[in-house]
């Protein structure tokens, strides 16, 4: 769907200027790349049905739009849409809205859609913690290379232990590392907002020993202040980072966990949930996470509960 072609040039500048928007608010780089996509359906969708003016649209276009969304089809399984996926198409519209908001666009566009709950999804992608051990373990083994090794350890402790996004994992210079204190400075959170995440002495030492041992191998051709750097010394990207959590993964040799088809963002819903098995109270998570409301931070205590129930 995110092949078809807009003809409103007011459309496609609104598209346009969205994306850049939510680039500018720091989102992740897989949302300021998703959500305006489905921003683009849904216009592909009012001017299919003859709203070829931002004014003309209204609550029940939004309706009947989402109404069309729930009964499509799947191109790739069975049955409709996912519910995670009309969710992403419910937060692309609702940031909208608050888009055209923020910058006084008077409208009659609401978006007043009830998001879609099905845990057994999002249970699919929470590793258990002997999982996350197997993860550890594979990075013995992960790559022929000795350097590749100790960086994908590295990329295990930021997006698993230090529970970060994959774009402040990618933001993460070396000057953000505090050993002494035993923190990380992420100073490109959500929204752009900063934060200390702990860091224990195993997982410091983690990240010890790639600084010092392999980043040096990575990084002769450069002076970048970057902490994770690619085979040629520029700063790792988000895709490489999906990329080598699934070499990781598959190098477990584990079928479950490899059908599980994590992705960094996975590892940040796991150690979420474990901490909350642990009795961690949900409002040091919330700190942890950098969440901006305790709503946000609250769908770990519904997670767990369906993890609970698949164990008993």
């Amino acid at each position: 769907m995110k092949k078809l072609k807009l003809q409103n040039k007011g459309y496609k500048l609104l598209v346009a200027n969205y994306k850049e928007w939510l680039d500018i608010l720091g989102y992740a780089e897989s949302t300021v790349y998703q959500l305006p996509n489905h921003l683009q359906e849904f216009f592909y969708y009012a001017e299919c049905h003859g709203h070829h003016n931002l004014q003309k649209l209204t609550t029940q276009t939004v309706k009947d739009y989402y109404k069309e969304l729930q009964q499509r089809s799947n191109d790739r399984q069975d049955g409709g849409l996912s519910k995670s996926y009309l969710n992403k198409h419910q937060q692309a519209l609702k940031k909208f809205s608050e888009y055209l908001k923020q910058h006084n666009v008077q409208t009659r566009f609401n978006v007043h859609l009830k998001n879609e709950v099905n845990p057994t999804e999002e249970k699919l992608n929470i590793a258990t913690q002997s999982e996350i051990q197997q993860l550890f373990k594979a990075t013995n083994y992960s790559h022929k290379k000795a350097k590749y090794r100790l960086r994908d350890r590295a990329i295990l402790v930021v997006l698993y232990s230090c529970g970060l996004r994959r774009n402040e994992a990618v933001s993460l210079d070396i000057g953000d590392l505090n050993f002494d204190k035993e923190r990380i400075h992420v100073r490109k959170g959500k929204n752009y907002k900063e934060r200390f995440v702990p860091i224990n002495r195993k997982n410091a030492e983690i990240l010890q020993d790639y600084l010092y041992e392999s980043r040096i191998e990575f990084s002769r051709e450069t002076t970048g202040e970057a902490l994770f750097l690619n085979q040629v010394g520029n700063r790792l990207q988000g895709m490489s980072f999906a990329n080598r959590l699934q070499a990781i993964v598959k190098a477990t040799e584990n079928p479950a966990l490899i059908a599980k088809r994590l992705t960094p963002h996975s590892l940040r819903h796991s150690i979420a949930t474990h901490l909350l098995a642990k009795e961690v109270p949900i409002e040091n998570i919330k700190t942890f996470l950098g969440h901006s409301s305790l709503e946000s931070t609250q769908i770990y205590t519904h997670l767990l509960k369906t993890v609970e129930d698949e164990n008993l």
